[in-house]
């Protein structure tokens, strides 16, 4: 690969690390529209809890990895909910990138471990053995 990709790659990840490891701090801490449509019909108080009313929000259970490290936005046994919140973004944009980055990297090792090389004629084709097929019609 050229320089020129390795530098725009690095680049997005540079970005992508500084968006998950700072500003992901300053995220609304509001609920979003699926949280604030399952709340309808219930009263809660400040701190989000329900206390009186009926709605889906109270039949709601806690996933199966909510005691994983990375659950809730943050970093389990990191008390600074600023670094919990930014360690937790930074690892999950790391994660993301090792799994894709191997991901793509054995597709490419796949494909073109499988494809021959043309004669060097526009539009050639080749076969296994490198040898060019006759025309259409001729044996």
């Amino acid at each position: 690969m050229s320089k020129r990709l390795w530098a725009f790659i690095g680049g997005g990840l540079l970005v992508a690390l500084v968006l998950a490891g700072v500003v992901s701090n300053y995220a609304s801490s509001h609920p979003d529209g699926l949280d604030s449509s399952l709340l309808k019909g219930c009263t809660v108080d400040a701190d989000d809890n329900i206390v009186g009313g009926s709605c889906p929000a109270q039949q709601a259970k806690d996933h199966e990895l909510a005691d994983s490290p990375l659950a809730d936005y943050g970093v389990r046994g990191v008390e600074n909910g600023f670094l919990s919140t930014g360690l937790s973004g930074v690892l999950g944009v790391l994660l993301t990138f090792a799994i894709g980055g191997g991901a793509f990297w054995l597709l490419r090792r796949r494909s073109s471990g499988a494809t021959a090389e043309t004669d060097g004629e526009p539009g050639g084709e080749a076969t296994v053995d490198g040898a060019t097929p006759a025309p259409a019609g001729r044996s």
